[in-house]
């Protein structure tokens, strides 16, 4: 049940109210250069994210940061020297109408040309974890991805998660799961064999893709979900208004959190795991 997105499509938003399309993707590599652009070359070189021959699946779910990340695809594909393919994925996990039809428009103004496949994700999810659906419902989403990656031909699937993601995540685990774990910018699976996550976005901050997202004149989705907007409460604004808070006294709180996941001193950890194997520093302290 695919479909290219924008064929017999209404548009939903005046024109008027947003800038052309080639205004938008020329501020990629003008205006939006050193905050966006130059940052998402350097994650792909520094992490090694594309390599030539691959096919990667970009997952869109219509939030900002997706449709930036399908953009910048667009623009290295066009301007770059890497020999690489791309399909365009967009799961329904089962939008309420004028939500679907939201992203759709969104979609045909940018040129991105979509293959839209439907799953029952967000009714599934509920029934399953009916307090708190997020968890399972990220699950569902991958596998659901995932799949539809393999289907395409696709080695690689690129996700929309951003410099702020990490730092966040990384605190999560720190506060609430009394681990120190990070978002890594790419990810073997190990559900479908030779498949890959990679994070294109995981040194752009999100406050530089808000500004290109109001400068551009896109709508995008917020979560968009018929099950979590019935909660209240979220971990991750808990997180994410606590680093801001210690930004106020310490304005460069964010980057240090960021550059301790890639300056972890074994020397001085009571314990750590290995390929699921627990290890303590008393097992090494005689050596």
């Amino acid at each position: 049940m695919s479909e290219i997105a924008g064929e017999g499509c209404e548009q939903l938003i005046p024109m008027g109210e947003r800038k052309l399309l080639e205004e938008i993707e020329r501020s990629l590599i003008t205006k939006y250069r050193k905050n966006i652009w130059s940052k998402f070359t350097k994650a792909i070189k520094e992490y090694n994210l594309i390599e030539e021959g691959d096919k990667i699946a970009i997952a869109i779910s219509g939030g900002k940061d997706s449709l930036l990340m399908a953009k910048l695809f667009q623009e290295l594909h066009r301007h770059g020297t890497a020999n690489f393919q791309m399909e365009f994925i967009v799961m329904d996990p089962g939008y309420h109408e004028s939500i679907k039809a939201l992203l759709v428009d969104n979609c045909k103004h940018l040129e991105i040309p979509v293959h839209i496949f439907e799953a029952r994700i967000f009714e599934v999810a509920e029934k399953m974890a009916k307090e708190y659906p997020c968890f399972m419902c990220a699950k569902m989403r991958r596998g659901a991805l995932y799949q539809k990656a393999q289907e395409l031909g696709c080695n690689k699937l690129a996700l929309g998660h951003h410099y702020n993601d990490v730092i966040e995540t990384t605190m999560l685990n720190l506060l609430y799961t009394g681990n120190f774990k990070t978002m890594l910018p790419k990810l073997k699976s190990t559900n479908f064999e030779g498949m890959e996550i990679i994070r294109p976005l995981y040194l752009i901050e999100e406050e530089a893709i808000i500004d290109f997202t109001e400068s551009s004149g896109i709508w995008p989705l917020n979560c968009a979900c018929m099950v979590a907007a019935k909660k209240i409460g979220n971990k991750r604004h808990q997180v994410k208004d606590l680093i801001k808070t210690l930004k106020t006294s310490i304005s460069d709180a964010d980057k240090s959190i960021f550059r301790a996941t890639h300056n972890v001193n074994m020397d001085c950890i009571l314990g750590w795991q290995k390929d699921g194997e627990k290890h303590s520093y008393l097992d090494f302290y005689e050596e």
